[in-house]
């Protein structure tokens, strides 16, 4: 996991959802209750993006193949281990 600064004008409201460029990498950042999760913006399985996943809880779902993921810990529900 890694940590990155961003500044409070540059996060999603809560609810939401932000696509962010950081060192030259696609990230989603999503607003989980007040907390802010990232993630990269491509799914281990296939490459898909994954900013349009569906977010249950902290729960991301990739929208090409369902793989899911935990935006807390960035670790993928169905392969342990794939991040």
């Amino acid at each position: 996991m890694t940590n990155i600064r961003i500044a409070a004008g540059d996060a999603p409201d809560p609810g939401g959802r932000m696509l962010k460029f950081v060192d030259g990498r696609s990230v989603v950042l999503f607003n989980v209750e007040g907390v802010i999760h990232a993630i990269d913006n491509s799914c281990p399985h296939n490459g898909a993006s994954l900013a349009n996943g569906r977010v249950d809880g902290h729960v991301l779902r990739c929208p090409a193949h369902g793989l899911r993921f935990d935006l807390a810990s960035g670790a993928s529900s169905a392969r342990p281990g794939c991040a």
